[in-house]
């Protein structure tokens, strides 16, 4: 048991010191820094459709796998968190495995996306780069990787075409938007959706992020900046943290009708647990993903609970179900030490044994 915390005026006074040594070292590194990039991976444009772009990621060896792995992203936040920096890139472990890898851009919506549905996104964007990809290698079915909202984009679509996707991996995926803990459909669920987006029409990126931040308002708003403090000696460690925090930031606005049908129907009707999905004039059926299934979620996400993504299991139509635990929260699963070591194996390993 440990024993009572001692504060003496020596202490504190030798705490003070450390910290303004800490502040005047970090005026000379905040000049050294400047301003941060991102992106550590060169890739090339392979097909667009409007504001939306297929890129396909350029590795130092040759892909050795012969189908090709889309993957697609959320609409809230840009997808170059999944190639963030060299040493924190889900990408790079991807390519380093022999996989041949695609991201899809959504760009930046603006008032003249404000009646973009879900149909578009899932079937005219979506669907264009599958088929693109399906062409170009003259395959009938490509693998998908769906992230957070972009997985329930991949589920949409991999039940409207399963005869499309061959295998189909979704990582910190919400599938049952009523669980308990899930905080975000809390606040959704009794929001005047209508009146939301007829006000706003499209929804600020800025309002979409005080949301995210109001779910850890300590962790988030204070703490971490307090922390700041600690790291201002250290260059390396400053441009990384203001590279994640130019990527937190660097949002889209929300197509205003995308993003009311998204509201209705996943976090107000559940839509997947209920079976009342409709994209387009399609109803969506998860007993349609027949094809094999990995499901990666992430223990300590808070945005996406466990059991939110874990519910997949028994909705899917596919005997070939596999899920994969990973410990850490909803972005430690793309940036962190352990998921570059985790993740990119798993899903080539599991990816491998199907190919």
């Amino acid at each position: 048991m440990a024993g009572p915390v001692r504060i003496t005026p020596e202490g504190i006074a030798e705490e003070a010191l450390k910290v303004q040594r800490k502040l005047l070292a970090g005026l000379t590194t905040l000049r050294e820094v400047g301003d941060v990039d991102y992106g550590a991976t060169p890739r090339e444009e392979v097909w667009r459709d409007g504001k939306v772009v297929l890129y396909r990621f350029v590795g130092a060896q040759a892909a050795t796998s012969r189908t090709p792995l889309l993957v697609a992203y959320a609409l809230v936040n840009r997808p170059y968190m999944i190639d963030l920096q060299a040493d924190r890139s889900i990408v790079a472990g991807l390519l380093a495995r022999g996989q041949d890898v695609y991201v899809l851009d959504w760009g930046y919506a603006d008032r003249s996306d404000r009646f973009l549905t879900l149909e578009d996104y899932i079937e005219r964007f979506l669907g264009g780069a599958v088929d693109h990809l399906r062409r170009r290698f003259g395959l009938p079915a490509i693998n998908l990787l769906g992230i957070c909202q972009g997985g329930t984009f991949a589920l949409s679509y991999a039940a409207l075409h399963p005869e499309r996707v061959r295998n189909l991996i979704t990582m910190v995926t919400p599938v049952d938007f009523h669980t308990d803990d899930n905080m975000l459909a809390h606040w959704a669920r009794d929001l005047d959706v209508d009146l939301f987006v007829e006000t706003l029409g499209n929804v600020p990126a800025d309002m979409m992020n005080a949301c995210y931040l109001m779910m850890k308002p300590w962790r988030l708003l204070v703490h971490k900046y307090v922390g700041l403090v600690d790291i201002l000696d250290d260059p390396k460690a400053v441009e990384d943290f203001l590279r994640m925090e130019k990527w937190i930031f660097d949002s889209p606005d929300q197509a205003g009708e995308a993003f009311r049908q998204f509201v209705r129907q996943f976090y107000q009707d559940n839509g997947f647990v209920a079976g009342s999905v409709v994209i387009g004039e399609r109803a969506v059926d998860l007993a349609q993903v027949t094809m094999p299934v990995l499901n990666i979620y992430a223990e300590q996400d808070h945005m996406v609970p466990p059991d939110a993504s874990r519910a997949l299991r028994g909705l899917v139509g596919t005997g070939d179900y596999a899920e994969l635990s990973f410990r850490g929260g909803h972005i430690g699963i793309y940036v962190s030490g352990r998921a570059q070591v985790q993740v990119p194996a798993a899903i080539c390993d599991w990816l491998a044994q199907r190919d």
